[in-house]
């Protein structure tokens, strides 16, 4: 499942285009799997989902940063 850590730029600079769409495929499926498990059955720590959500956020601007 998905890491709850925050990522840092220093992780995600360093990678390739591919290795951050398929990272952000992965933590999007995650993200979806977090989200039904936790309508199904409630999360130990539901502060799982802000912080993948987050991750999906930093990485799609990053993306966006480097397409400019």
């Amino acid at each position: 499942m998905a890491n709850a850590a925050k990522l840092k730029k220093e992780e995600y600079s360093n990678w390739d285009d591919q290795v951050l769409e398929d990272k952000i495929a992965e933590l999007t499926a995650d993200l979806q799997k977090l989200k039904f498990g936790h309508a199904v059955n409630p999360l130990e720590n539901p502060m799982l989902i802000k912080t993948v959500r987050r991750n999906i956020a930093t990485l799609k601007t990053e993306q966006s940063r480097r397409t400019l």
